[in-house]
């Protein structure tokens, strides 16, 4: 139905106008919150970066010290996979923080009552977060290969389908404890021992035990090391692998959102969205 002259456009005569406006004026909109959420807290912003870096010195320089000239070949290995734990927990982190921020900055409810959908919402959220944690992960791995001295191959055109579809199973995960966020509340703890999960993940020994391939992380950790450490190219990598990752990243993907759905859904008619 049509607003009435003078007065202002309502959400039924947005949608009416067609889906695609609206939906970039969404994607604008968290692009335009992110970026002052980072700009407004520089101090906040920095020390988070500060920190995931100086971990990385304090692995490095702590390993070169006890292992010597031995650290040199697992040193590709140690830089992916720092690499890969930057994107992914800032990726999670995006995801699983929001819920408990919109929560206590009281704009949980908000988002439920948007034209769009919680549903959404949450998905141009999830892939806002995917593009800010390229963004770290970009920044991370070239201060990484500039104080080691070691350059990778990274071929966008192979490192980039497999960080999408490595990240895929992590947002899956983010997605099931954002569900657990809006239930249970206060779950912060919870979500930091996750974050450390991800290291044994991304170091699961994947040659030697082909089970561990069903992991979340795994297997994209593996062949992400192959592609930069002795730079494989994705068509160079056997098919059934591809179509493996592929699967595994999809399913905990899928699994994380349905647990997110019924999450909502319990909080929703229990009426907890308005409590922290």
């Amino acid at each position: 139905m049509a607003s009435a002259e003078g007065a202002e456009p309502t959400a039924d005569d947005r949608g009416e106008r067609g889906s695609a406006p609206s939906l970039l004026a969404l994607i604008r909109v968290v692009l335009h919150k992110q970026f002052l959420l980072l700009v407004r807290y520089p101090l906040n912003t920095a020390s988070q970066f500060a920190t995931i870096f100086a971990f990385f010195l304090v692995i490095f320089y702590s390993g070169r010290a006890v292992a010597g000239a031995s650290l040199t070949d697992s040193l590709d290995g140690l830089i992916v996979g720092f690499f890969l734990w930057t994107m992914a927990t800032v990726a999670y982190a995006g995801l699983s923080w929001n819920v408990t921020r919109e929560a206590q900055w009281g704009t949980l409810e908000r988002l439920f009552m948007s034209p769009h959908g919680f549903g959404r919402v949450m998905g141009v959220k999830t892939g806002v977060n995917i593009l800010l944690s390229f963004l770290w992960g970009g920044v991370m791995l070239a201060l990484m290969m500039a104080v080691t001295g070691r350059i990778l191959a990274v071929d966008p055109l192979t490192v980039v389908p497999l960080l999408l579809l490595t990240l895929g199973s992590v947002v899956g995960i983010g997605f099931a404890f954002a569900g657990l966020a809006l239930v249970f509340k206060r779950v912060e703890n919870l979500f930091q021992l996750v974050q450390f999960a991800f290291v044994g993940l991304i170091a699961a020994p994947v040659g030697e035990i082909p089970a561990l391939r069903l992991l979340p992380m795994s297997h994209g950790s593996y062949l992400t090391s192959q592609a930069m450490a002795e730079g494989i190219p994705l068509w160079g990598m056997p098919a059934w692998e591809l179509g493996l990752l592929l699967a595994t990243s999809i399913s905990y993907l899928l699994a994380g959102y349905a647990c997110f759905h019924l999450a909502q859904r319990r909080s929703r008619r229990e009426g907890l969205l308005g409590q922290y």
